[in-house]
C-alpha cells in the first residue's frame, strides 16, 4: 500500500470524523505534515541540512506541527488535531502510531547521539504529553493525557500524570 494510502487510511481508522478520502487529503494537517516530511527527510538523508530544516520550517508554520527533518517516521502513523506537536531529530516512531495535539517528543539537553523517544508499533499518546530523552514507549502503550514521560514504558501499559506512572498492564490494574 503507497504512503498516502496508508495515512488516509490511518485516519479514517483513528478519527470517526473522517468521512472521505478527498476531506482527509484536502484537510488534515496531520497527513500534509507528514508527507512534508517526506521531502525534508529526504533532503536531510542526502546531506543538504539547511535546505531540509527551512522546508520544514515552512511546513510548520502552515501546520502548526513541528518534525525535525532527522526524524524517522513510518507509514500508518496518525497526527489528530497536530497544533503544538514537536518531534525531535532523533525521534523515531513505528507504524500505526496515534499522536495527539500538543505532543512533544523531545531531548533533555545537549547530549549528542540517541536523545529523543522511540514510540513502538500501535502506541498512542494523549493530548499535551510531553516525551522526553532516548525512552522508549512500547508496542501498543497508551500515555494518557498532559502526562510527562521520562522513563521507558513497557509493551501494553497504560501511563499517566507528571512524572507518568504505570496503572495498567496487558489490561490489568497495576497497584
Amino acid at each position: 500500500m503507497s504512503w498516502m494510502k496508508r495515512a488516509v487510511a490511518a485516519a479514517k481508522k483513528n478519527d470517526p470524523a473522517a468521512r472521505t478520502t478527498l476531506e482527509v487529503i484536502l484537510t488534515y494537517p496531520g497527513v500534509h505534515a507528514l508527507f512534508w516530511h517526506r521531502v525534508s527527510h529526504f533532503l536531510y538523508k542526502h546531506h543538504f541540512f539547511l535546505l531540509a530544516r527551512i522546508h520544514s520550517q515552512i511546513w510548520r508554520n502552515f501546520t502548526g506541527i513541528e518534525i525535525h527533518p532527522g526524524a524517522t517516521i513510518a507509514p500508518g502513523v496518525f497526527i489528530d488535531h497536530g497544533m503544538g506537536i514537536v518531534i525531535g531529530e532523533t525521534a523515531e516512531i513505528e507504524e500505526d502510531v496515534v499522536l495527539f495535539h500538543g505532543v512533544t517528543l523531545g531531548g533533555t539537553g545537549k547530549d549528542r547521539g540517541k536523545r529523543h523517544p522511540t514510540v513502538k508499533r500501535g502506541a498512542v499518546i494523549s493530548c499535551n504529553t510531553q516525551v522526553l530523552g532516548p525512552v522508549t514507549i512500547g508496542e501498543y502503550a497508551k500515555i494518557g493525557a498532559g502526562a510527562v514521560v521520562i522513563q521507558d514504558i513497557p509493551a501494553e501499559a497504560t501511563a499517566v500524570g507528571v512524572p507518568a506512572k504505570i496503572v495498567r498492564l496487558k489490561g490489568a490494574k497495576v497497584r
